[in-house]
């Protein structure tokens, strides 16, 4: 009789300690996102969420990308995004400037470590300008009563906002401490992206609730909105392993005076190469104009500023078809990106590998480019419709567009991508550790 997959998780110790290790981790990040920020009245911010209107709208977007921790206006109010923005800027950096592509093809290694220091740096400037941001917007929403003091620099209030900024930053630095910590001594790898998943999932409870609250229609719009959930599921698992497979021929080798046959080989090309890069950026694009137009709103209820803050708050039908044509593009714009780093054409040349019928060099990396582009395409729409699914969901079912967000788009790819690099990171530390492959297959 075969023992379950999670009896011999347990076997190992190194594995369990692992486990044990991001758990542990995972439950401190929880704990410290109810840790309030200083200056903050958390009744008032938390009756933005029923005011209705724009406001309302951008709020609970704003909260169910941050696991609730916008409710509660926790230090963690901010997540590990700041980090990510961060990222993503440095990887658009490294093409436009030549001595830094350069020196990350020179020493892969050395790249990747000054990559990692730079967008360090680059998060705290960040972060700080999220977390103004955030406290502009939510302050204009209620005419300033979000704060127990006024905002600013001057007039005493200098040493409050200062406090309340530095937690807000400091608390954005803890989450990506403990990420880093989860990578190192944990589950490899998977330490930031453990810390989104983990506030992703909390905030479901709670939409579910908030769905079954509707005693006549709660119980079949649930198991709708679950059967949904699943084939989406399937979906995005589906076009994640979706690959393209080019032949390429590698040279043969010499083996005395006898010269082996050419070996056929595939290079696998990813529909959906960028992940779920575009719809962070989708977001963060859609987020600036509500941001800077709060700055100039302090409670006006019309006007052309009021006016963009209303457009870009989620609210209408404006909103979700410029998210989807922005997804579409961004993942045009970051595949290409991916790709060009990449460089293909080259690598083959060197390896004296040919695509059959192309000739080696830049028409290999023009022939493939075309290919990628070719395959992106399907699954730049797939993305753009997932994008939108909880706003259609909203139109056609009589739930309100919170409850229709039981996980958002970006926080539905993180999820089933956490879900399925964990299983996969798991599968190897147990063949390294011994175990066969079917013991945890079942």
């Amino acid at each position: 009789m075969k023992r379950s997959a999670w009896r011999y998780l347990w076997t190992s110790q190194d594995i369990r300690k692992k486990l044990l290790i991001t758990i542990l981790l995972l439950v401190i990040y929880r704990f410290a996102a109810n840790i309030p920020v200083p200056g903050i009245n958390r009744e008032v911010i938390r009756s933005i969420s029923s005011m209705g209107g724009a406001g309302a709208s951008l709020f609970n977007l704003l909260d169910l990308l941050s696991g609730g921790t916008i409710s509660n206006f926790s230090i963690l109010a901010m997540g590990v995004y700041p980090y990510i923005t961060a990222q993503i800027i440095i990887q658009l950096l490294v093409p436009i400037i030549p001595a830094l592509d350069r020196r990350i093809k020179d020493n892969p290694r050395e790249g990747r470590q000054l990559m990692e220091r730079w967008t360090t740096l680059l998060t705290i400037p960040m972060a700080l300008l999220t977390a103004i941001g955030q406290v502009n917007i939510f302050n204009s929403m209620v005419q300033g009563q979000v704060l127990t003091f006024q905002f600013g620099l001057t007039n005493g209030s200098a040493l409050p906002t200062l406090t309340l900024l530095f937690s807000m930053v400091a608390g954005t630095m803890f989450g990506i401490w403990l990420g880093q910590l989860i990578s190192e001594f944990g589950i490899p790898n998977q330490g930031l992206s453990l810390i989104i998943f983990a506030g992703i999932i909390s905030k479901i409870p709670t939409n579910l609730i908030s769905i079954l609250a509707d005693k006549e229609n709660g119980w079949w719009v649930l198991l709708i909105i679950l059967a949904l959930l699943g084939l989406t599921i399937f979906a995005i698992v589906f076009v994640q392993q979706g690959r393209r497979n080019v032949p390429v021929l590698f040279p043969g080798r010499r083996v005395g005076n006898r010269m082996s046959m050419p070996v056929r080989s595939n290079l696998p090309l990813m529909v959906n190469m960028a992940g779920m890069i575009p719809l962070i950026f989708a977001q963060t694009f859609l987020s600036f104009p509500a941001l800077i137009a709060s700055y100039f709103i302090a409670g006006k209820t019309s006007g052309f500023w009021y006016g963009v803050y209303t457009l870009f708050s989620g609210t209408g039908w404006f909103y979700p078809v410029l998210f989807f044509v922005l997804v579409v593009a961004f993942t045009f714009f970051y595949t290409d990106v991916l790709f060009t780093q990449q460089n293909y054409g080259e690598t083959l040349k060197k390896q004296g590998a040919q695509i059959p019928g192309v000739v080696r060099g830049a028409p290999t990396q023009k022939y493939l480019t075309k290919v990628q582009r070719r395959i992106t395409f399907p699954g730049a729409f797939f993305l753009g419709f997932v994008a939108v699914l909880p706003y259609i969901l909203s139109a056609v079912l009589p739930i309100t567009r919170q409850s229709a967000f039981i996980i958002s788009a970006a926080g539905l790819l993180i999820v089933v991508g956490v879900v399925r690099d964990t299983f996969t990171i798991i599968e190897t530390e147990l063949k390294v550790h011994g175990y066969d492959e079917s013991i945890i297959k079942g």
